[in-house]
């Protein structure tokens, strides 16, 4: 079984910084892109940022440029600096992870349970 597990969120000032971190653990056999999404409060969950194996990034724009996404085996990170008051949201930890169950290796898409992010203004 894989678990993906947030951390680092909080509660920061217009203009700080926070660093998310995510832990996959696991029967894990491979593990492809990560990234981080986010859901505001009457939002749908939308895509901040992601990392490929090969270390490949990709930003929305509404972060480009403040965010920095990065991994280290089976963790991924997300250095937010200059936060804003609408970066207030649940960020959620994504990875595409080939994972070993029995004699088989099966890939899907994993989520952890989300870490709240609250930026006041």
């Amino acid at each position: 079984q894989v678990q993906l597990v947030e951390s680092g969120g909080g509660l920061v000032q217009a203009g700080g910084s926070l660093r998310l971190s995510c832990a996959a653990s696991g029967s894990i056999f491979s593990i492809n892109a990560m990234g981080w999404y986010r859901q505001a409060p009457g939002k749908q969950r939308e895509l901040v940022a992601t990392i490929t194996g090969r270390g490949s990034t990709n930003y929305s724009d509404s972060v480009k440029g403040r965010f920095t996404i990065s991994r280290d085996n089976a963790k991924v990170y997300l250095q937010m600096n200059s936060l804003k008051p609408e970066d207030t949201a649940v960020y959620y930890c994504n990875a595409d992870i080939w994972a070993v169950t029995g004699t088989e290796v099966g890939g899907m898409d994993y989520w952890g349970k989300g870490t709240l992010v609250t930026v006041s203004s």
